[in-house]
C-alpha cells in the first residue's frame, strides 16, 4: 500500500519552508500584517478572545499550519473542515478577507524564509506560491488565488487601500509583542526577552508599507536581515529532532519507512 505523504509530500518546497527554524519569526510576522486589514482584524477582536489567549491563538495557527502541511490526506482534510465551521461560526469567512489572511500568511512565509539564509530559487519561490494554493482551497478559497510572485506583488497593491492600522491591529500587536505570561515564566525563565526578540524580528521583517502603517521605526534592512540570518543559525545548531515539531517528525518518519 502507498504511504500516505498528505497534501504536499517529500519534495514539495512547503515541506522545506515551513519546516525551517526561520518559520519562529515568520508566523509572528503573518500575524501582524494580517492585522491591519481593518474589517479582518475587527472579526477576529469581536469573535474570538485573542486578549486574554495570544499565545493560544499562535499556537493553535502553527498547529494548523503543521497537520495541513505535514498530515496525511485524512488528517489535513479534517483539520481544514474544523477551521472553515470556525471560521463559519465567528463569521470570518468571507473570501475576500479569508484571501488577505493567506496571502499574508504566504508572503510572511516565503520572505522571511529567504532573508533568513534559506537556499530558494526565484523558481521555487514561485513553486511555494503555487503549491499554496491548495492551503488556500483547504480553507475554502476558491479562486483568485495569487500563485506566483508577481500575482502576489500586485494583489498587495491592489488592496493597499483598504489597509490601516485600528486600534484593534495596534492592541493585537501589543498583545504580540507583550503576551500574558505567569509570573514565574516571566520573572523566572528567559521567555520573555526571547519573545521580545522574536516579536521585533517579526515586526521589522514586515514591508516598509506595512511598518509605516503601524508607526513602527524602520531599521535599515541589513541590520534586519543579518539578524534574521543570525537567529536562523542559532537555532539550526539546534538538533531537528528537538527543534522540529511532532508533525515534522512523523512525516519524516512516514518518508523513512517508505523507502
Amino acid at each position: 500500500m502507498d504511504t500516505d505523504f498528505g497534501l504536499f509530500g517529500p519534495d514539495s518546497i512547503t515541506w522545506r519552508v515551513h519546516a525551517d527554524p526561520s518559520m519562529a519569526v515568520a508566523g509572528v510576522r503573518a500575524l501582524l500584517q494580517q492585522a491591519l486589514h481593518p474589517i479582518a482584524m475587527a472579526g477576529v477582536a469581536g469573535h474570538s478572545n485573542f486578549r486574554e489567549d495570544a499565545w493560544g491563538r499562535l499556537s493553535r495557527t502553527a498547529e494548523y499550519v503543521g497537520i495541513v502541511t505535514y498530515g496525511t490526506t485524512a488528517e489535513a482534510k479534517v483539520a481544514s473542515k474544523r477551521v472553515r465551521a470556525v471560521h463559519k461560526k465567528l463569521k470570518l469567512d468571507d473570501p475576500h478577507l479569508l484571501r488577505w489572511v493567506h496571502v499574508s500568511m504566504v508572503d510572511s512565509f516565503l520572505d522571511v524564509a529567504k532573508r533568513s539564509g534559506m537556499a530558494l530559487s526565484d523558481a521555487d519561490a514561485d513553486r511555494y506560491l503555487a503549491e499554496m494554493q491548495e492551503f488556500a482551497r483547504q480553507v475554502g478559497i476558491t479562486s483568485d488565488i495569487p500563485a506566483n510572485r508577481v500575482e502576489i506583488a500586485q494583489y498587495l497593491q491592489d488592496i493597499s487601500p483598504e489597509l490601516f492600522a485600528s486600534d484593534d491591529a495596534r492592541e493585537g500587536a501589543r498583545f504580540i509583542a507583550i503576551p500574558p505570561m505567569p509570573d514565574w515564566v516571566r520573572f523566572g525563565t528567559p521567555a520573555q526577552g526571547a519573545w521580545a526578540g522574536i516579536s521585533l524580528l517579526a515586526a521589522q521583517s514586515m514591508p516598509v508599507w506595512a511598518n509605516k502603517l503601524y508607526g513602527f521605526p524602520v531599521l535599515p534592512t541589513v541590520i534586519t536581515d543579518t539578524a534574521l540570518r543570525a537567529f536562523r543559525l542559532a537555532l539550526m545548531a539546534i538538533p531537528g529532532s528537538v527543534r522540529e515539531g511532532p508533525h515534522v517528525r512523523a512525516a519524516r518518519e512516514r518518508v523513512s519507512g517508505a523507502s
